[in-house]
Formats: structure tokens, C-alpha cells, sequence
């Protein structure tokens, strides 16, 4: 192809603004709109017609239109239909039966509010641990509990099965001595594994031996500290082995062709599965010792439904009973909590077998003072306030049984008989545990009279203060007796000597004093805790709850200009000098004050001590840090940045950006942030001068620019660069500062060939030219109006930026090259109009400084020579059969580009724009309904003003078919 001479098109955008712009027409809807509310109703219809549309289906009762899809059934509803042929008197049985239904459940079901075992067993197993040696006894039964022959009699099956219970009684089992405590745990989980496999192989016998001998470790005490974690560990083989035996009955008791009820009822339960559930039963009976036998009873209780409709309220009191039997307390206690879960879940609304252990613990709570467990405690080295909270888990879970939806009197009374019996604390402590914040609330004063009553011995007193306090942070007291109960707290509070006793119940009674009092009482609280945890470091062992009191009182004080003005605040928090504990508060201060902070602020001490605060998070960032965690981090202190504003006065505003990026420079996203804030710093000048800078406002944006094109070299990101280059160009350009945006401009088209050929995004390696594409389009719309500088000569900033694009080397098989140099055509053509598309107010582009020179017109003129030279070059490459897709689409690319900017009057350009409509369709790869509608635009566009040469070229483009 030989070379073709340029002829850009003259533009008239005003005209082709105008003619793009939709015609109005006007519409008359009548009472019709589309949007208008669509009425669906079931009555009889009749045809409307409305103006401006079809006829349609109207409600005779309603003006409104109807739903399209209810007119196809005729107004009426396939659901409504149905409900209309029922029988009225079905529907209300059926209506009324559900009522009853719900009704009961409502009542014999457990609701969300009741706080389930499962919630305190970790916290069990991790608070009551033991570092001595424990043993356990291991089951080495025979074989003899597998199933016998199908000619077996009955009475001998039964015969044997008792004899392996008795074998198992009188001694077929391993103890293991010396265990640790994970070892012991490894035991039970192992048995309970075993109790399920023997139960899946059909060996119910082995897996009842195995439930017997876990039941009896409950009556071992020789490690007293780990008891209530053996209770946790036993009660979940217990627990498993009661599921296993339910599942097995109910499955006997549904048929091939029936199920069973939800809410069955004995009736419905065949023989087989009766005899079954009562064969059970009998063999937990002929059980010997008392504590095995309670337990697996228990675990099976749920399994009287099967026999009669009363069978569990029958039971729970005998139950009860049983344990009066248990010497030691602390094993009854743990037994009545077990019968109390038990029941919980199986009869919730039978609530006087849970009475009943009550009261009759409260009968026997003085054995745990008497002599037989003073000397079980000396012979194990155990002091009594180490002894006392063994008890707590058991007695919270029961008073929690008892106490859900209780009345008031029956809780009132409960309170009463704790208060007669002496050495009350440890029920004092359960009773404010379990009972309800609001019922321990209102009667604050009387709680903290019986509080101040205790024995100190026995159970420490900050305990039940501290029960006390968790009480009081879920419910109000008196508003008259708010300031006596801080008062009477914290005198016991300060007292005490032991940083990690103090620290536990300061963290309680931090939360009641931001609730109800003023920063003054917090300030004092505070200094207190400070004084307490800074000796010996011991805030050091106690980082969890200064944490929580940290979350605490920034939970209760949104204003941060109140919550720094709290004296003893920052020496607070100077108290976490661990690196990351440290970072964690300030990061959860930040975030509170991105959350609650409404108004944008100028306040110095906010300020001073959140970029404390932001400082020190921006310093624990190193070469290990996570990109995650430099995110979070970034996005903290931008979200600070933006909620600070000196309102009007722009060089402070300046200054604390200068400030900030001396702080946080390691943290690239907040120096973007800061670049972004500075060049809207500069646009917001120019919006206030209404674009008519003084001499003293233009320095203060020349300010601007500056502190722009100093930080932009430092960031690592090459497009972050390249786009921060040409924004800040762009803003130093409409505030008039010519030779700074040249900077900038300069700057850019330097850094492009350091653009690498794959750039990581997101974690993932791409490649870079289609992102090298998109800016330097936005480049090119930008150069537009950038005005010649005087010493440089004609479209400087073009020629650089094409010699740049020249030499960068590009992909083999990449066509991104010649589509850039297809919009620098664009560009050209563009500059070589009279008047500009778009400008910026006070700077004059080349339009108005070149006024059409010709001579100007002749430079452009060259470099679209220069440039379609590139473009032709590179489609005379494109003849493989690869490429031949490509060459067709480039093709029918600069045929476009030709048609929107070149003038087709001249000849050379008419006949080339014929040649490229040929090639793009030579070898059969253009897009046919793309070449139908661009010679149909060509067809329409030559019926506008001035545009009539196109209908010649119309007749020369024919449209080819594939063969």
C-alpha cells in the first residue's frame, strides 16, 4: 500500500450534539402510567379501553390496571380456588388443633434464651484442670456378650447376658495407673469410640458395661481439681449412649408403612418396642452400686415416653430421692445437676423434681463444712477456697434450671433460704450466677448486705462482687442507689493485693462505670487500675482484660473529644507494651472512631492522640508484614485522614498533610490517600476563588503541586504512578499552573518504558498492555487541551509520548500498539479542529493560540502521516493464517477511525477507506451483521448537511458472503 496524506474532517460539535440530542415527543397517558400501582382482585371483570393503548381487563370495582399474568386466569387465584372448596368446618378443626399444638410446645420447649450445657462444657474443661497422675479402670471383657445362636431359649439369652454383667462387676478390668490429664482424656474419648463401635457390631451388652464402668469413675475423687471436667467427659459417653438407645427403641416402633408422631403417645408404640424399652430398663435395675445405676437411668430417661404417658414425671422424683443416698457432696451436687439437664431437655415443664434438689441440697450444703471433707481436703493438700469453686459449675447449671421463666416469688424465696444458712457464699455467688440480671439488679443493695455478711475464708469476696458486677452490666439498679453500689464494690475492689484477683473484677465493674457515670468516676477507675498493674509489670499476665476494658470504654464514649480529655486515657493504653497486643487496641480505637465520628473535625486533642495512636500503628509495619494486614492498617488511618478538616483554613490543612506523610510514609495506600486529599485541597481553592487566583492563593496551590510531584516518586506502584502523574497534571492544570502540569506530563511519558510486561493484580500475574491502553487514552484526552510550551516547539508532549510508544517493546502477537496509534489519529484530528471539543476555563489550548495556522495544521498533518504509515505497515503483516482474524479486525478499526475523523472527500482517503472495507472481508472474517450495520450508518449519514460524497462511498462498499 503507498503512503496516504492526512485530511482530517471539520467538526461542527455543536451541530452534532444537536443532532444526537432525542426528539420530545409528547405523550398523553390519559389516567394511564406505567408506573401506576396494578390492583389484582378476584371480582368479576369487563372490557375498558384506556387511550393511548389496547383494550385490556379492568376490575369493576377499581380504575386501576390489573396485573397482565391475573388476567390469563380471570382474575382469580388457583390457591384461593382451592381454599374455596375446602370444608369450612375442616379448616377451623384443623386451625384449632395447630393452636394446641403450638401451644404446648411453647410450654414444653426450651426457648434461645436459656443459655445450653454445651456453651459452659469448654469453658469447664479449661478452667478445672490438674497436673497429678489420675488412673482409670479399662473394661477387658470376653466375648460372651455376642448374640447366641437362633436356637438359644430366651431365658438363657437372658441368663448369660447377666452373668457378663457379674463378670464385669467382680473384676474383668485393667487399671491404668499414672496418667496425665491429656492421656486421661485420650481414654475416655477412646472408650467412648469403643461405647459406639460395640453398639454398631450389635454388642449392646459390651456397650452397656462401658457406660457401667465410665459411671463409676464419678465416684472417684482421689483428684479432686478435675472433677468437673471428668463430670464433662463422662456425661458425653452418657449422653451418647442415651441417644443411641432412643433411636434404637423408636426405630422398632415405625413400620414399613407407618411413622411415629412427633408428639406420640404410648398408644402408638408396638409391643416389640415396649418390651425392648423395658428390657432396659430392668438391666440398669439389676445394677449393684448406686452412682452407675443413677447415671445410665438418667441418660436413658427420656425413653419412659415409649411406656406410659406419666412415666417421666414418676421418675424424676425417684431419681431425686436416689441421690440422697451419695455421701460426698460434691458428687450429689454433680448428680443433681445431671438429673437437672436431663430434665431440662426431656420434661422442662416438670419443674418440681427441680425444686426438689434444691431444696434438698440446701439440706445437705453444710456437709461441705464438715469434718469428712475438711480431712478429704487435708489428705490431698486442697485449701477450702480452692475447694468451694469446685462447686460452682454444678450449682450454676442447677439454679439456672430453676430460675428459667420462674416466678418471682418462687425466686424471691429460693434467695431467702440461702440467706439463713451460714457460710453462704458459694451459694450466694450461684444465686447471682443463675438468677435473672433484672431480679438481681433491683435488689442490688440487699445482695451487696449479704455479700458484706460472707465468711472471707471460704469463698474470696471480690467473686461475688464481680458475679455482682456481670449482673449489673445487663441491667440497670436503682438510679438512687447507683453511686452507694460503686461506692461499696469498689472499697473491696482496691483492696486487693493480688493483680490478677483485682484486674478479673475491675474489668466487671469498668462496664457500670461508663454506663452510668461521668468520665470524671472512669478517669478515677482508671488511674486505680494503673496503679494496681503497673507495679512488678503485671499488666503483662493480664493483656485480655485491659483489652476489655479498653473496648468497654470506647463502647460507652462516642465522643473521642470527651474520651481523650480522660486524664488517665493515654497512660492507659501506654500500659500494653507488647507490639502486637498494642496494635490490636489502637486498631479497634480506630475503628471506633471511623464508626461513630459524624462530623469532620479540627479538634487537637482528637488529633494529637489519634496520630499517636495512627503512628503507632503505622510503626509495627515490617518486611513480615502481611499485605492483608497493611491494608487493614492503611484503610484505618485513610478513614482518620478523612475525618480531619480545618474548614477554611487551607494551609493547615496543608500542613497536616505534610505531617501525616512524614508519619505514615511505609504505607503506601495512605500516601495515595494523601496525594488524592492535597490535589482536592487544590481544587477546592479554585472552587472558592471561582477560578480567579490571588497571588497568594495561586502559591498555595503551586504548594499543592509541589508536595504532589515530591511524593509520587516514592510510591512503588507503576500504574499507581503513571495515574497519579497525569491526575495531579490535570488538577495543576485547571488551576493554571502550565509549566507544573508540563511537569507532570513529562514525568509520565518518562516512566512508560518502566512499565514491565506482567504486573500483579490481586495476587495474580497479568499482563500490563491492556492497562498501558487505558491510560494512555486518558492521556490523549487530556493532551488535548494542554497548551504548546513556547520553547519546545510544535505538539512537544505528543512527540515525546509517540517516540516513547515507538521504542517500548511490545508482545509478538499483541495488536495494542496500533490501536493506541489509532487514537493518537483520533487526538490529531481532534487538534486540528478550529475549536476544541472541551476546554478548561482560564487556559488557552492550541486552538486559541495557533487560531489555525497553517503552519501548525502542517506539523499535525505530518505526524498522522507518520502514524497511519505505522498502521498500514502493520496490517501488511498480518497475511498468516492466524493473523488473518486480526488483519480483518484491525481493518474494519481504522475504517471506523477514517470514517469519524478523515474528510472522504478527498480521493487518496476515499479510495483507502475502500481498500480497508475490502480487506476486512477479504478471507471471509468479518462479523457480517457488524459490516450490515456500518454500511447502514454510512447510508444515514449521508443524508445529514454536507455529508452527500458518502453516498458514492456507500455504492463502492458491497457486502460479501462467506462461501
Amino acid at each position: 500500500m503507498a503512503a496516504f496524506q492526512w485530511h482530517s474532517r471539520h467538526r461542527n460539535y455543536r451541530s452534532e450534539f444537536a443532532s444526537c440530542r432525542p426528539e420530545a415527543v409528547p405523550l398523553d397517558f390519559g389516567d394511564y402510567h406505567p408506573l401506576k400501582a396494578i390492583t389484582v382482585t378476584e371480582s368479576k371483570t369487563k372490557k375498558v379501553s384506556r387511550k393511548g393503548s389496547t383494550s385490556s381487563t379492568s376490575s369493576s370495582s377499581s380504575s386501576s390496571v390489573l396485573d397482565p399474568l391475573s388476567s390469563v386466569l380471570d382474575g382469580t387465584d388457583p390457591l384461593s380456588m382451592f381454599a374455596a372448596t375446602a370444608d369450612p368446618a375442616a379448616i377451623a378443626a384443623a386451625t384449632e388443633s395447630s393452636r394446641k399444638k403450638r401451644d404446648t410446645d411453647d410450654s414444653s420447649i426450651v426457648g434461645s434464651d436459656f443459655e445450653p450445657w454445651a456453651n459452659k462444657r469448654g469453658e469447664i474443661l479449661a478452667r478445672y484442670t490438674t497436673t497429678e497422675k489420675l488412673s482409670i479402670n479399662l473394661f477387658m471383657g470376653s466375648e460372651k456378650g455376642r448374640a447366641g445362636t437362633a436356637t438359644s431359649a430366651m431365658s438363657e439369652k437372658v441368663r448369660t447376658r447377666l452373668e457378663e454383667l457379674d463378670d464385669f462387676e467382680e473384676g474383668s478390668q485393667k487399671e491404668l495407673l499414672n496418667l496425665t490429664q491429656q492421656d486421661y482424656v485420650n481414654r475416655i474419648e477412646e472408650l467412648n469410640q469403643s461405647l459406639k463401635d460395640a453398639w454398631a457390631s450389635d454388642q449392646k451388652v459390651k456397650a452397656l458395661k462401658i457406660v457401667i464402668q465410665c459411671s463409676k469413675l464419678l465416684s472417684d475423687t482421689s483428684v479432686i481439681q478435675f472433677y468437673p471436667s471428668k463430670f464433662v467427659l463422662i456425661t458425653d459417653i452418657l449422653d451418647t449412649f442415651g441417644k443411641l438407645v432412643y433411636e434404637r427403641i423408636l426405630s422398632m416402633c415405625v413400620g414399613n408403612r407407618s411413622t411415629l408422631p412427633d408428639h406420640f403417645s404410648p398408644e402408638n408404640v408396638n409391643d416389640t418396642a415396649k418390651e425392648t424399652c423395658l428390657n432396659w430398663f430392668f438391666k440398669i435395675a439389676s445394677i449393684r452400686e448406686l452412682i452407675p445405676r443413677f447415671y445410665v437411668e438418667a441418660s436413658i430417661l427420656k425413653c419412659n415416653k415409649f411406656l406410659s404417658k406419666t412415666g417421666i414425671s414418676e421418675c424424676l422424683p425417684r431419681l431425686t430421692c436416689m441421690i440422697r443416698g451419695i455421701g460426698d457432696p460434691l458428687v450429689s451436687v454433680y448428680a443433681r445437676a445431671y438429673l437437672c439437664r436431663v430434665g431440662m431437655e426431656v420434661a422442662p415443664h416438670l419443674k418440681e423434681s427441680l425444686n426438689k434438689n434444691f431444696f434438698d441440697f440446701l439440706l445437705t450444703f453444710k456437709q461441705i463444712h464438715g469434718d469428712a471433707v475438711q480431712n478429704q481436703l487435708v489428705l490431698q493438700g486442697v485449701e477450702l477456697p480452692s475447694y468451694l469453686p469446685l462447686y460452682s459449675p454444678a450449682m450454676d447449671w442447677i439454679f439456672q434450671c430453676i430460675s428459667y421463666h420462674a416466678p418471682e416469688v418462687l425466686l424471691t424465696e429460693m434467695m431467702e433460704r440461702c440467706k439463713k444458712l451460714g457460710n453462704n457464699a458459694l451459694l450466694l455467688n450461684s444465686v447471682m450466677s443463675a438468677f435473672r440480671a433484672e431480679f438481681v439488679a433491683t435488689r442490688c443493695m440487699d445482695f451487696i448486705g449479704m455479700i458484706k455478711e460472707c465468711d472471707e475464708s471460704g469463698f474470696p469476696k471480690h467473686l461475688l462482687f464481680r458475679s455482682l458486677g456481670l449482673n449489673l452490666a445487663l441491667a440497670d439498679p436503682p438510679e438512687s442507689d447507683r453511686l452507694q453500689i460503686l461506692n461499696e464494690a469498689w472499697k473491696v475492689i482496691t483492696k486487693l493485693k493480688n493483680p490478677q484477683d483485682y484486674i478479673n473484677c475491675a474489668e466487671v465493674w469498668v462496664e457500670y462505670t461508663c454506663k452510668h457515670f461521668t468520665k470524671r468516676e472512669v478517669n478515677t477507675v482508671l488511674a486505680d487500675v494503673i496503679k494496681h498493674m503497673t507495679p512488678d509489670r503485671a499488666f503483662e499476665d493480664s493483656y485480655p482484660q485491659l483489652q476489655s476494658i479498653i473496648k468497654k470504654v470506647i463502647a460507652h464514649f462516642h465522643d473521642f473529644s470527651v474520651l481523650f480529655s480522660v486524664e488517665k486515657f493515654l497512660p492507659f493504653l501506654d500500659m500494653f507494651q507488647k507490639e502486637s497486643v498494642r496494635v490490636e487496641v489502637c486498631k479497634y480505637i480506630m475503628e471506633a472512631f471511623i464508626k461513630h465520628q459524624q462530623e469532620p473535625t479540627k479538634d487537637p486533642v482528637i488529633l494529637n492522640a489519634l496520630l499517636h495512636i495512627c503512628k503507632t500503628m503505622h510503626d509495627s509495619v515490617n518486611a513480615l508484614t502481611l499485605e492483608d494486614e497493611k491494608r487493614t492498617l492503611a484503610h484505618l488511618i485513610n478513614g482518620f485522614i478523612k475525618m480531619v478538616s480545618f474548614g477554611r483554613d487551607f494551609e493547615q490543612q496543608l500542613s497536616f498533610y505534610v505531617e501525616s506523610r512524614s508519619m505514615f510514609c511505609n504505607l503506601e495506600p495512605v500516601l495515595v490517600h494523601l496525594i488524592h486529599s492535597v490535589n482536592r485541597l487544590a481544587m477546592e481553592t479554585r472552587k472558592v476563588m471561582k477560578g480567579n487566583h490571588s497571588r497568594k492563593t495561586a502559591a498555595f496551590v503551586r504548594a499543592c503541586v509541589a508536595y504532589c510531584f515530591i511524593t509520587i516518586p516514592s510510591l512503588v506502584g507503576i500504574f499507581t504512578r503513571l495515574n497519579l502523574y497525569l491526575h495531579s497534571g490535570q488538577v495543576a492544570l485547571a488551576n493554571q499552573c502550565l509549566s507544573q502540569a508540563d511537569a507532570f506530563f513529562k514525568a509520565a511519558i518518562s516512566l512508560i518504558p518502566e512499565v514491565p510486561k506482567m504486573i500483579n493484580i490481586d495476587g495474580k500475574m497479568r499482563p500490563s498492555e491492556s492497562f498501558l491502553l487505558e491510560f494512555l487514552c486518558n492521556f490523549f484526552s487530556t493532551l488535548l487541551i494542554v497548551p504548546d510550551h513556547p520553547e519546545h516547539g510544535v505538539l512537544f508532549l505528543v512527540r515525546e509520548l509517540l517516540n516513547v510508544i515507538q521504542d517500548y517493546t511490545w508482545e509478538d502477537n499483541s495488536d495494542d500498539k496500533i490501536r493506541i496509534y489509532t487514537c493518537v489519529l483520533h487526538l490529531l484530528s481532534a487538534m486540528s479542529q478550529e475549536t476544541y471539543l472541551y476546554h478548561i476555563d482560564k487556559v488557552d489550548s492550541n486552538d486559541s493560540l495557533y487560531g489555525g495556522d497553517s503552519k501548525f495544521l502542517a506539523e499535525n498533518n505530518k505526524l498522522c502521516e507518520t502514524v497511519m504509515a505505522q498502521i498500514l505497515e502493520h496490517l501488511k503483516t498480518l497475511v498468516k493464517d492466524e493473523a488473518l482474524k486480526r488483519q480483518s479486525l484491525l481493518g474494519l478499526s481504522f475504517f471506523n477511525s477514517i470514517l469519524a475523523h478523515g474528510d472522504l472527500r478527498n480521493n487518496k482517503l476515499n479510495q483507502l477507506s475502500v481498500n480497508l472495507w475490502h480487506l476486512a472481508q477479504r478471507h471471509g472474517c468479518a462479523d457480517t451483521r457488524t459490516m450490515v450495520k456500518t454500511l447502514e450508518y454510512i447510508k444515514k449519514q449521508s443524508k445529514q448537511p454536507g455529508m452527500n460524497h458518502l453516498t458514492e462511498l456507500a455504492l463502492r462498499l458491497p457486502l460479501q458472503t462467506r462461501t
